[in-house]
């Protein structure tokens, strides 16, 4: 049996060694639903724009781009789709179509970075339902930044809008008409336009008053040539609205597959899937 004084000395050890512990374990969070992690995971659009400009596109050249959706939980594609696209030739970005996260929680949106970083080119998201589940819409803010941008690379403008409906309750307000009338009213030097979502129009999670406003918007804008898409897990193609824009879905990562886009022109394009 211990004597009083030697189970004082345990007592007042063991607390510290525990904080000790605690301390040199970076993935310490007081919630699962914590948002908090290290700067070097936090404004990842900003900081991959900032790439991507790094890098101009010369204007009239080509443009290639890669474009998937849906990562959630699938780390082991992840890695495969990462050197796939690391072999394809004149890849200036790829493009992720939401549902970065399963549960909308920061760790699993570093844990993705931590994969995608490891591209040779830089890469940028759309936010998706599955990324606004709890506190998923101040994770995804804080790990990559605005639900809605836009920006120019080469001859493309590019607009990226939440049209994550479901999510607000259908309160008519997602997406953004207003926001995405304003954004498309002015090619801002560009010859062409691409809207991303990850929401398409005619799902029955996108706001279905909506539905025309924003196909309307995009068929009316100038030159806009594609709506890309992710959310269905599965890859289709169409004109569905007879306006002139193509629609595209892409996979998910566990269909293991990509679309790689090629434009060029005002209007021209070639849509080419890729198995990884």
């Amino acid at each position: 049996m211990r004597s009083p004084t030697t189970l004082r000395r345990w007592f007042r050890i063991v607390p510290v060694v525990a904080l000790l512990g605690l301390a040199g374990c970076d993935m310490l969070e007081f919630s699962p639903s914590d948002h908090r992690v290290p700067e070097e995971f936090t404004r990842l659009t900003e900081k991959n724009l900032a790439k991507l400009q790094a890098r101009p596109l010369a204007a009239g050249d080509t443009l290639r781009f890669v474009f998937t959706g849906d990562s959630q939980k699938f780390y082991d594609e992840a890695e495969e789709l990462v050197k796939s696209v690391n072999q394809q030739p004149g890849i200036s970005f790829l493009f992720v179509a939401g549902d970065i996260s399963d549960f909308g929680l920061a760790r699993e949106l570093r844990w993705v970075d931590e994969k995608l970083r490891r591209l040779k080119v830089p890469y940028l998201t759309v936010v998706g339902n599955h990324d606004l589940v709890g506190n998923g819409r101040e994770a995804y803010q804080h790990v990559y930044g605005p639900l809605n941008y836009s920006f120019v690379y080469g001859d493309t403008k590019f607009v990226l809008i939440d049209t994550n409906s479901r999510e607000y309750n259908f309160n008519h307000q997602v997406p953004d008409i207003n926001w995405l009338q304003t954004q498309l009213a002015s090619l801002d030097g560009a010859r062409r336009q691409v809207v991303m979502a990850h929401v398409p129009p005619d799902n029955s999670d996108f706001d279905p008053t909506l539905e025309i406003p924003f196909a309307r918007a995009l068929g009316t804008a100038p030159n806009v040539v594609l709506g890309l898409s992710g959310h269905n897990h599965a890859y289709r193609i169409g004109e569905y609205y007879d306006d002139g824009v193509t629609y595209v879905n892409s996979d998910a990562f566990s269909e293991h597959s990509y679309v790689v886009v090629t434009m060029w022109g005002d209007r021209q394009f070639r849509i080419k899937r890729v198995e990884f």
